[in-house]
């Protein structure tokens, strides 16, 4: 695997462990809903620059957990999920 299929997962996994849809992710790591969604796809390329102000992020949102930014891009097979969309829009019930 390469650093951005392992940022991937990790970032995925992050996103589950906290609970959070990809808009709320994206607010915590300081980015659009789109990049976010084209590098938990593996659709782009991530300066480290970048990958270092995700981890400060997180760390940030979570002080407990003192993330580095070489644990965003190292492979931990602990972290693949089977993972679910979480959507925070709300249904509208037509039938009321």
């Amino acid at each position: 695997m390469n650093i951005c299929e392992n940022l991937a997962i990790n970032l995925k996994y992050y996103r589950k462990k906290y609970n959070l849809s990809q808009e709320k992710f994206a607010e915590i790591l300081e980015t659009t809903l789109s990049y976010l969604n084209q590098i938990e796809n593996n659709k782009v390329d991530v300066k480290s620059s970048t990958i270092d102000k995700f981890a400060r992020n997180i760390n940030k949102y979570d002080k407990k957990i003192k993330l580095k930014s070489e644990d965003l891009v190292t492979y931990n097979k602990n972290h693949i999920t089977n993972f679910t969309r979480i959507d925070e829009r709300k249904k509208i019930n037509f039938f009321k």
